[in-house]
Protein backbone atom coordinates (compact mmCIF):
# COMPACT_ATOMS: atom_id res chain seq x y z
CA UNK A 1 0.00 0.00 0.00
CA UNK A 2 1.48 3.26 -0.73
CA UNK A 3 2.39 5.43 2.02
CA UNK A 4 2.90 9.22 0.48
CA UNK A 5 2.67 11.06 3.83
CA UNK A 6 5.47 8.91 5.69
CA UNK A 7 7.16 8.82 2.84
CA UNK A 8 7.60 12.29 2.63
CA UNK A 9 8.51 12.36 6.53
CA UNK A 10 10.93 10.15 5.87
CA UNK A 11 12.57 12.15 3.33
CA UNK A 12 12.58 15.29 5.41
CA UNK A 13 14.43 13.50 8.03
CA UNK A 14 16.75 12.23 5.73
CA UNK A 15 17.65 15.72 5.06
CA UNK A 16 17.45 16.38 9.12
CA UNK A 17 20.19 14.26 9.58
CA UNK A 18 22.29 15.38 6.84
CA UNK A 19 22.69 18.71 7.73
CA UNK A 20 22.79 17.46 11.97
CA UNK A 21 26.26 15.68 10.34
CA UNK A 22 27.57 18.72 9.33
CA UNK A 23 26.56 20.54 12.82
CA UNK A 24 27.91 18.13 14.83
CA UNK A 25 31.85 17.86 13.04
CA UNK A 26 31.37 21.93 13.25
CA UNK A 27 30.76 20.83 17.33
CA UNK A 28 34.10 18.57 17.52
CA UNK A 29 36.22 20.96 16.02
CA UNK A 30 35.44 23.65 17.93
CA UNK A 31 36.03 21.69 21.01
CA UNK A 32 39.31 19.67 19.68
CA UNK A 33 40.91 21.56 16.88
CA UNK A 34 39.67 24.98 16.23
CA UNK A 35 41.88 27.81 17.30
CA UNK A 36 40.79 30.24 19.68
CA UNK A 37 40.37 33.11 17.40
CA UNK A 38 37.57 31.32 15.48
CA UNK A 39 35.13 30.91 18.58
CA UNK A 40 32.76 33.79 18.11
CA UNK A 41 32.32 32.79 14.23
CA UNK A 42 31.94 29.49 14.95
CA UNK A 43 29.83 30.30 17.58
CA UNK A 44 27.46 32.37 15.39
CA UNK A 45 27.60 29.80 12.49
CA UNK A 46 26.62 26.95 14.60
CA UNK A 47 23.50 29.06 16.21
CA UNK A 48 23.01 29.65 12.04
CA UNK A 49 22.66 26.13 11.74
CA UNK A 50 20.77 24.98 15.00
CA UNK A 51 18.24 27.88 13.80
CA UNK A 52 17.51 26.58 10.04
CA UNK A 53 17.69 22.71 11.48
CA UNK A 54 14.85 23.97 14.23
CA UNK A 55 13.50 25.35 11.23
CA UNK A 56 12.80 22.58 9.08
CA UNK A 57 11.83 20.42 12.08
CA UNK A 58 8.66 22.92 12.63
CA UNK A 59 7.62 23.52 9.51
CA UNK A 60 3.93 24.03 9.37
CA UNK A 61 2.78 21.06 7.07
CA UNK A 62 4.85 18.42 9.34
CA UNK A 63 1.66 18.37 11.50
CA UNK A 64 -0.74 17.18 8.56
CA UNK A 65 1.93 14.89 6.98
CA UNK A 66 2.21 13.11 10.77
CA UNK A 67 -1.84 12.94 11.01
CA UNK A 68 -1.90 11.17 7.47
CA UNK A 69 1.07 8.82 8.11
CA UNK A 70 -1.07 7.49 10.81
CA UNK A 71 -3.67 6.61 9.45
CA UNK A 72 -1.45 4.85 6.56
CA UNK A 73 -1.19 0.78 6.57
CA UNK A 74 2.82 1.01 8.34
CA UNK A 75 4.57 -2.06 9.22
CA UNK A 76 6.04 -2.17 12.74
CA UNK A 77 9.63 -0.64 12.13
CA UNK A 78 7.68 2.41 10.37
CA UNK A 79 5.32 2.56 12.96
CA UNK A 80 7.82 2.99 15.64
CA UNK A 81 9.97 5.44 13.51
CA UNK A 82 6.60 7.92 13.00
CA UNK A 83 6.42 7.58 16.79
CA UNK A 84 9.58 8.57 17.06
CA UNK A 85 9.10 11.57 14.26
CA UNK A 86 5.77 12.90 16.55
CA UNK A 87 8.34 12.85 19.44
CA UNK A 88 11.15 14.95 18.26
CA UNK A 89 8.24 17.37 16.63
CA UNK A 90 6.38 17.98 19.69
CA UNK A 91 9.77 18.82 21.48
CA UNK A 92 10.76 21.17 18.68
CA UNK A 93 7.66 23.21 18.45
CA UNK A 94 7.75 23.93 21.80
CA UNK A 95 10.77 26.48 21.22
CA UNK A 96 10.74 29.41 19.28
CA UNK A 97 13.78 29.25 16.51
CA UNK A 98 15.09 32.50 18.23
CA UNK A 99 15.57 30.48 21.93
CA UNK A 100 17.30 28.13 19.93
CA UNK A 101 19.74 30.29 18.31
CA UNK A 102 20.10 32.30 21.91
CA UNK A 103 20.43 29.26 23.38
CA UNK A 104 23.45 28.09 21.27
CA UNK A 105 25.36 31.18 21.07
CA UNK A 106 25.26 31.32 24.67
CA UNK A 107 26.76 27.63 25.22
CA UNK A 108 29.19 28.10 22.74
CA UNK A 109 30.50 31.09 24.25
CA UNK A 110 30.27 30.04 28.21
CA UNK A 111 32.05 26.74 27.13
CA UNK A 112 34.85 28.59 25.34
CA UNK A 113 35.38 30.92 27.89
CA UNK A 114 35.10 28.28 31.25
CA UNK A 115 38.38 26.20 29.12
CA UNK A 116 40.80 29.08 30.01
CA UNK A 117 38.84 30.07 33.33
CA UNK A 118 38.70 26.72 34.85
CA UNK A 119 42.48 26.47 34.55
CA UNK A 120 42.33 29.57 36.37
CA UNK A 121 40.00 28.76 39.40
CA UNK A 122 37.76 32.03 37.83
CA UNK A 123 34.33 31.26 39.21
CA UNK A 124 33.70 34.80 39.04
CA UNK A 125 34.42 34.98 35.26
CA UNK A 126 32.23 31.93 34.84
CA UNK A 127 29.36 32.88 36.43
CA UNK A 128 28.67 35.79 33.98
CA UNK A 129 28.29 33.69 31.40
CA UNK A 130 26.48 30.55 33.16
CA UNK A 131 23.81 32.99 34.25
CA UNK A 132 22.76 33.52 30.94
CA UNK A 133 23.22 29.92 30.24
CA UNK A 134 20.64 28.89 33.13
CA UNK A 135 18.12 31.68 32.17
CA UNK A 136 17.86 30.52 28.63
CA UNK A 137 17.86 26.73 30.12
CA UNK A 138 14.77 27.68 32.57
CA UNK A 139 12.88 29.69 29.48
CA UNK A 140 13.08 25.97 27.05
CA UNK A 141 12.09 24.05 30.45
CA UNK A 142 9.13 26.45 30.96
CA UNK A 143 8.01 26.12 27.64
CA UNK A 144 8.65 22.14 27.31
CA UNK A 145 6.72 21.56 30.42
CA UNK A 146 3.93 23.73 29.35
CA UNK A 147 3.24 21.31 26.20
CA UNK A 148 3.84 18.53 28.02
CA UNK A 149 2.59 19.08 31.71
CA UNK A 150 5.41 17.97 33.47
CA UNK A 151 7.55 19.79 35.80
CA UNK A 152 10.49 21.74 34.45
CA UNK A 153 12.95 19.73 35.15
CA UNK A 154 11.04 16.33 34.22
CA UNK A 155 10.66 18.08 31.09
CA UNK A 156 14.37 18.40 30.22
CA UNK A 157 15.12 15.20 31.36
CA UNK A 158 12.99 13.29 28.94
CA UNK A 159 14.54 15.00 26.31
CA UNK A 160 17.57 12.79 27.41
CA UNK A 161 15.69 9.77 29.28
CA UNK A 162 12.59 9.81 27.43
CA UNK A 163 9.89 8.24 29.66
CA UNK A 164 11.96 8.56 33.12
CA UNK A 165 10.69 11.47 36.08
CA UNK A 166 12.53 12.97 38.77
CA UNK A 167 10.18 11.21 41.09
CA UNK A 168 11.79 7.48 39.60
CA UNK A 169 15.33 9.32 40.33
CA UNK A 170 14.32 10.17 44.03
CA UNK A 171 13.34 6.75 44.97
CA UNK A 172 16.29 4.98 42.70
CA UNK A 173 18.71 7.33 44.00
CA UNK A 174 17.46 7.30 47.99
CA UNK A 175 18.15 4.10 47.96
CA UNK A 176 21.63 4.65 46.78
CA UNK A 177 22.31 7.24 49.57
CA UNK A 178 20.78 4.63 52.29
CA UNK A 179 23.51 2.21 51.23
CA UNK A 180 26.51 3.94 49.53
CA UNK A 181 28.41 5.29 51.65
CA UNK A 182 28.75 2.42 54.04
CA UNK A 183 29.74 0.50 51.23
CA UNK A 184 32.37 3.09 50.21
CA UNK A 185 34.32 2.49 54.21
CA UNK A 186 33.64 -1.17 53.55
CA UNK A 187 35.84 -1.40 50.43
CA UNK A 188 38.52 0.88 51.45
CA UNK A 189 38.35 -0.78 55.24
CA UNK A 190 39.24 -4.34 52.55
CA UNK A 191 42.07 -2.37 50.64
CA UNK A 192 43.69 -0.81 53.15
CA UNK A 193 44.82 -4.24 53.81
CA UNK A 194 46.19 -4.30 50.23
CA UNK A 195 49.65 -3.30 48.78
CA UNK A 196 49.55 -1.20 45.55
CA UNK A 197 52.31 -0.53 43.67
CA UNK A 198 52.32 3.32 41.58
CA UNK A 199 53.06 3.99 38.58
CA UNK A 200 56.14 5.56 38.27
CA UNK A 201 55.91 8.75 35.27
CA UNK A 202 56.41 10.72 33.28
CA UNK A 203 54.19 9.20 30.74
CA UNK A 204 54.61 11.11 26.72
CA UNK A 205 51.00 12.34 25.61
CA UNK A 206 52.55 10.51 22.47
CA UNK A 207 52.83 7.22 24.27
CA UNK A 208 49.18 7.39 26.09
CA UNK A 209 47.73 8.16 22.92
CA UNK A 210 49.39 5.14 21.00
CA UNK A 211 48.25 2.67 24.14
CA UNK A 212 44.52 4.38 23.51
CA UNK A 213 44.60 3.67 20.34
CA UNK A 214 45.70 -0.19 20.89
CA UNK A 215 42.84 -0.22 23.56
CA UNK A 216 40.24 1.05 21.06
CA UNK A 217 41.27 -1.83 19.03
CA UNK A 218 41.21 -4.60 21.75
CA UNK A 219 37.61 -3.11 22.10
CA UNK A 220 36.78 -3.59 18.22
CA UNK A 221 36.33 0.19 17.34
CA UNK A 222 35.89 0.50 13.84
CA UNK A 223 38.81 3.27 12.65
CA UNK A 224 37.41 3.37 9.36
CA UNK A 225 33.95 4.99 11.02
CA UNK A 226 35.69 7.21 13.72
CA UNK A 227 38.89 8.55 15.09
CA UNK A 228 40.81 9.60 18.41
CA UNK A 229 41.47 13.26 19.56
CA UNK A 230 41.85 15.61 22.09
CA UNK A 231 39.56 18.09 23.97
CA UNK A 232 39.23 20.27 27.35
CA UNK A 233 36.74 17.71 28.38
CA UNK A 234 36.34 13.92 26.86
CA UNK A 235 33.29 13.24 24.83
CA UNK A 236 31.82 11.20 22.12
CA UNK A 237 30.43 12.96 19.24
CA UNK A 238 29.91 12.94 15.25
CA UNK A 239 27.17 10.62 13.72
CA UNK A 240 27.65 6.61 13.17
CA UNK A 241 29.34 6.89 10.04
CA UNK A 242 32.27 9.51 11.49
CA UNK A 243 32.13 8.83 15.18
CA UNK A 244 34.56 11.23 16.97
CA UNK A 245 36.37 10.54 19.90
CA UNK A 246 38.44 12.86 22.33
CA UNK A 247 40.09 12.06 25.71
CA UNK A 248 42.67 14.01 27.66
CA UNK A 249 46.76 13.59 28.86
CA UNK A 250 47.84 13.81 32.31
CA UNK A 251 51.66 13.02 32.13
CA UNK A 252 52.20 12.01 35.96
CA UNK A 253 49.36 9.33 35.59
CA UNK A 254 48.46 7.51 32.36
CA UNK A 255 45.17 5.91 33.86
CA UNK A 256 42.32 8.43 33.42
CA UNK A 257 43.18 9.22 30.02
CA UNK A 258 43.43 4.70 29.08
CA UNK A 259 39.95 4.61 31.16
CA UNK A 260 38.26 7.28 29.51
CA UNK A 261 39.26 6.37 26.11
CA UNK A 262 37.69 3.12 26.66
CA UNK A 263 34.78 4.90 28.06
CA UNK A 264 33.98 6.65 25.32
CA UNK A 265 34.70 3.30 22.75
CA UNK A 266 31.81 2.02 24.40
CA UNK A 267 29.51 5.47 23.13
CA UNK A 268 31.49 4.83 20.14
CA UNK A 269 30.81 1.26 19.39
CA UNK A 270 27.22 2.17 20.08
CA UNK A 271 26.96 5.14 17.44
CA UNK A 272 29.18 2.57 15.02
CA UNK A 273 26.72 -0.63 15.47
CA UNK A 274 22.92 0.99 15.53
CA UNK A 275 20.89 -0.50 12.75
CA UNK A 276 22.60 0.84 9.65
CA UNK A 277 18.89 0.43 7.15
CA UNK A 278 17.80 3.45 9.77
CA UNK A 279 20.48 5.56 9.06
CA UNK A 280 19.16 8.92 9.21
CA UNK A 281 15.79 8.22 11.15
CA UNK A 282 14.80 8.96 14.67
CA UNK A 283 14.39 4.87 14.62
CA UNK A 284 18.29 4.48 13.87
CA UNK A 285 19.52 6.81 16.58
CA UNK A 286 20.45 5.56 19.87
CA UNK A 287 17.21 5.56 22.72
CA UNK A 288 18.22 7.42 25.30
CA UNK A 289 21.47 8.65 27.12
CA UNK A 290 21.16 6.10 30.09
CA UNK A 291 21.37 3.60 27.53
CA UNK A 292 24.19 5.17 26.19
CA UNK A 293 26.16 5.46 29.71
CA UNK A 294 25.27 1.67 30.17
CA UNK A 295 27.49 1.02 26.98
CA UNK A 296 30.58 3.40 27.75
CA UNK A 297 29.87 1.98 31.06
CA UNK A 298 29.54 -2.11 29.85
CA UNK A 299 33.00 -1.23 28.59
CA UNK A 300 34.66 0.82 30.84
CA UNK A 301 33.74 -0.43 34.12
CA UNK A 302 32.19 -4.02 33.70
CA UNK A 303 34.56 -4.89 31.64
CA UNK A 304 37.82 -2.91 32.02
CA UNK A 305 37.87 -3.49 35.71
CA UNK A 306 36.78 -7.04 35.35
CA UNK A 307 40.13 -9.07 37.19
CA UNK A 308 40.91 -10.88 34.02
CA UNK A 309 40.62 -7.73 31.70
CA UNK A 310 43.97 -6.27 33.31
CA UNK A 311 45.79 -9.41 31.76
CA UNK A 312 44.59 -8.30 28.48
CA UNK A 313 45.97 -4.57 28.75
CA UNK A 314 48.72 -5.28 30.80
CA UNK A 315 51.29 -6.55 27.72
CA UNK A 316 49.62 -3.27 25.92
CA UNK A 317 50.78 -0.75 29.05
CA UNK A 318 53.92 -2.32 28.94
CA UNK A 319 54.62 -2.37 25.23
CA UNK A 320 54.24 1.50 25.14
CA UNK A 321 54.80 2.89 28.54
CA UNK A 322 58.20 0.33 29.81
CA UNK A 323 57.91 -2.65 32.19
CA UNK A 324 57.25 -1.61 35.69
CA UNK A 325 56.22 -3.76 38.11
CA UNK A 326 53.03 -1.59 38.25
CA UNK A 327 51.92 -3.17 35.03
CA UNK A 328 51.76 -6.59 36.40
CA UNK A 329 48.40 -7.81 35.80
CA UNK A 330 47.28 -8.31 39.65
CA UNK A 331 48.92 -4.80 40.39
CA UNK A 332 46.88 -3.32 37.17
CA UNK A 333 43.76 -4.44 38.46
CA UNK A 334 44.27 -3.10 41.73
CA UNK A 335 44.73 0.22 40.91
CA UNK A 336 41.30 -0.52 38.04
CA UNK A 337 39.61 -1.24 40.97
CA UNK A 338 40.77 1.12 43.65
CA UNK A 339 38.38 3.04 45.57
CA UNK A 340 39.33 7.15 46.81
CA UNK A 341 37.36 9.31 47.27
CA UNK A 342 38.36 11.94 44.68
CA UNK A 343 36.96 15.55 43.45
CA UNK A 344 37.34 14.60 39.78
CA UNK A 345 34.15 12.62 38.27
CA UNK A 346 35.35 11.44 35.38
CA UNK A 347 38.12 9.93 37.32
CA UNK A 348 36.24 8.56 39.72
CA UNK A 349 36.06 5.05 40.46
CA UNK A 350 33.14 2.99 40.06
CA UNK A 351 31.99 2.78 44.13
CA UNK A 352 32.55 6.29 44.61
CA UNK A 353 30.70 8.00 41.10
CA UNK A 354 27.22 7.32 41.72
CA UNK A 355 28.04 10.20 44.65
CA UNK A 356 29.09 12.49 42.08
CA UNK A 357 25.99 12.15 39.91
CA UNK A 358 23.87 12.47 42.83
CA UNK A 359 25.25 15.84 43.99
CA UNK A 360 24.89 17.13 40.59
CA UNK A 361 21.04 16.30 40.08
CA UNK A 362 20.86 17.32 43.76
CA UNK A 363 21.93 21.22 42.38
CA UNK A 364 20.83 20.86 39.18
CA UNK A 365 17.22 20.24 39.58
CA UNK A 366 16.16 23.15 41.77
CA UNK A 367 18.30 25.40 39.58
CA UNK A 368 15.85 24.77 36.77
CA UNK A 369 13.02 24.99 38.85
CA UNK A 370 14.40 27.99 40.53
CA UNK A 371 14.21 27.17 43.81
CA UNK A 372 18.25 28.46 43.95
CA UNK A 373 19.99 30.25 41.71
CA UNK A 374 23.81 30.30 39.99
CA UNK A 375 25.38 31.56 43.05
CA UNK A 376 24.42 29.41 45.04
CA UNK A 377 26.32 26.92 43.11
CA UNK A 378 29.71 26.49 44.99
CA UNK A 379 28.02 26.62 48.53
CA UNK A 380 26.03 23.58 48.15
CA UNK A 381 28.92 21.85 46.16
CA UNK A 382 30.66 22.12 49.01
CA UNK A 383 28.48 21.04 51.49
CA UNK A 384 27.71 18.24 49.52
CA UNK A 385 30.37 16.80 48.49
CA UNK A 386 32.00 16.66 52.45
CA UNK A 387 28.04 14.63 53.35
CA UNK A 388 28.88 12.11 50.27
CA UNK A 389 32.52 11.81 50.04
CA UNK A 390 34.09 13.95 52.73
CA UNK A 391 36.20 16.13 50.68
CA UNK A 392 36.77 20.07 51.07
CA UNK A 393 36.68 22.07 47.94
CA UNK A 394 35.96 25.28 49.34
CA UNK A 395 37.20 27.79 47.12
CA UNK A 396 38.99 24.68 44.70
CA UNK A 397 36.08 25.91 41.81
CA UNK A 398 38.46 24.31 39.20
CA UNK A 399 38.34 20.53 40.78
CA UNK A 400 34.75 21.54 41.94
CA UNK A 401 31.87 23.11 40.20
CA UNK A 402 33.56 24.31 37.19
CA UNK A 403 35.27 20.93 36.46
CA UNK A 404 32.72 19.90 34.25
CA UNK A 405 31.62 21.25 31.12
CA UNK A 406 28.04 19.98 31.04
CA UNK A 407 26.27 23.14 32.57
CA UNK A 408 28.41 25.61 30.87
CA UNK A 409 27.07 24.28 27.48
CA UNK A 410 23.28 23.79 28.26
CA UNK A 411 23.37 19.86 29.09
CA UNK A 412 21.55 20.67 32.24
CA UNK A 413 19.05 17.83 33.13
CA UNK A 414 21.61 15.43 31.50
CA UNK A 415 23.18 14.03 34.85
CA UNK A 416 21.05 11.22 36.32
CA UNK A 417 22.22 9.63 33.05
CA UNK A 418 25.01 8.18 34.47
CA UNK A 419 24.07 6.40 37.32
CA UNK A 420 21.18 5.31 35.29
CA UNK A 421 23.55 3.91 32.82
CA UNK A 422 25.45 1.74 35.28
CA UNK A 423 22.76 -0.12 36.83
CA UNK A 424 21.76 -0.47 32.90
CA UNK A 425 25.38 -2.00 32.73
CA UNK A 426 24.91 -4.40 35.63
CA UNK A 427 21.74 -5.73 34.65
CA UNK A 428 22.94 -5.92 31.21
CA UNK A 429 25.97 -8.26 32.56
CA UNK A 430 23.93 -10.27 35.20
CA UNK A 431 21.75 -11.37 32.18
CA UNK A 432 24.19 -11.86 29.92
CA UNK A 433 26.29 -14.58 33.12
CA UNK A 434 22.93 -16.24 32.88
CA UNK A 435 22.77 -16.76 29.31
CA UNK A 436 26.70 -17.70 29.33
CA UNK A 437 27.72 -18.87 32.76
CA UNK A 438 31.01 -19.49 31.36
CA UNK A 439 31.16 -15.63 30.51
CA UNK A 440 34.11 -14.54 33.05
CA UNK A 441 35.91 -17.60 32.33
CA UNK A 442 35.80 -16.26 28.14
CA UNK A 443 37.16 -13.18 29.21
CA UNK A 444 40.00 -14.28 31.21
CA UNK A 445 40.63 -16.40 27.96
CA UNK A 446 40.71 -12.94 26.17
CA UNK A 447 37.15 -13.43 23.97
CA UNK A 448 35.04 -10.43 24.32
CA UNK A 449 33.25 -11.38 21.62
CA UNK A 450 30.41 -12.97 23.75
CA UNK A 451 30.04 -9.31 25.54
CA UNK A 452 29.98 -7.67 22.10
CA UNK A 453 27.31 -9.90 20.39
CA UNK A 454 25.00 -9.27 22.71
CA UNK A 455 25.16 -5.41 23.40
CA UNK A 456 24.90 -5.77 19.79
CA UNK A 457 21.68 -7.82 19.35
CA UNK A 458 19.87 -6.52 22.30
CA UNK A 459 20.85 -2.90 22.50
CA UNK A 460 22.98 -1.92 19.55
CA UNK A 461 20.63 -2.93 16.57
CA UNK A 462 17.72 -1.83 18.50
CA UNK A 463 18.18 1.69 18.26
CA UNK A 464 15.02 3.50 19.04
CA UNK A 465 12.27 0.70 17.94
CA UNK A 466 11.15 0.19 21.58
CA UNK A 467 10.14 2.82 24.10
CA UNK A 468 13.27 2.35 26.82
CA UNK A 469 11.09 0.09 29.75
CA UNK A 470 10.50 -2.30 26.78
CA UNK A 471 13.78 -2.22 25.28
CA UNK A 472 15.19 -2.99 28.98
CA UNK A 473 12.78 -6.04 29.35
CA UNK A 474 13.01 -7.55 25.82
CA UNK A 475 16.77 -7.26 26.75
CA UNK A 476 16.65 -8.15 30.15
CA UNK A 477 13.86 -10.18 30.98
CA UNK A 478 12.81 -6.48 33.75
CA UNK A 479 12.83 -3.44 33.61
CA UNK A 480 15.58 -1.36 35.57
CA UNK A 481 16.34 -3.21 38.83
CA UNK A 482 19.01 -1.26 40.57
CA UNK A 483 19.33 -4.34 42.43
CA UNK A 484 21.97 -5.62 40.29
CA UNK A 485 24.27 -2.79 40.47
CA UNK A 486 24.37 -3.63 44.21
CA UNK A 487 25.00 -6.59 44.20
CA UNK A 488 28.14 -6.39 41.28
CA UNK A 489 29.36 -3.65 43.56
CA UNK A 490 29.45 -6.18 46.43
CA UNK A 491 30.06 -9.31 44.74
CA UNK A 492 33.58 -7.24 43.03
CA UNK A 493 35.06 -5.23 46.06
CA UNK A 494 33.87 -7.14 49.05
CA UNK A 495 33.43 -10.42 47.70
Amino acid sequence: MSTPAYTELFQRHQRLHRLGHLQSIAQWDQSANMPPKGNEARSLALAEMGGLLHQLATEPQLKSLLEQAAAENLEADQRANLREMGRAWRASNALPQSLVEAKSLANSRCEHAWRAQRQANDWAGYVENLREVVRLTREEATLLADGTGLSRYDALLDLYEPGMRSAEVDRVFGDLRSWLPALIRQVREKQAQETVIRPVGPFTQAAQKALGLDAMRLMGFDFEAGRLDESSHPFCGGVPEDVRMTTRYREDDFLPSLMGTIHETGHGRYEQNLPREWLGQPLGQARSMGLHESQSLSFEMQLGSHPAFARLLSPLVSRHLGEQPAFEPGNLNRLLTRVNPGFIRVDADEVTYPAHVILRYEIERPLVEGEIEVEDIPALWDAKMMELLGLDTRGNYKDGCMQDVHWGCGLIGYFPCYTLGAMYAAQWFATMRRAMPDLDARIAAGDLAPVFDWLRENIWLQGSRYETPELVRRASGETLNPAHFKAHLQSRYLG
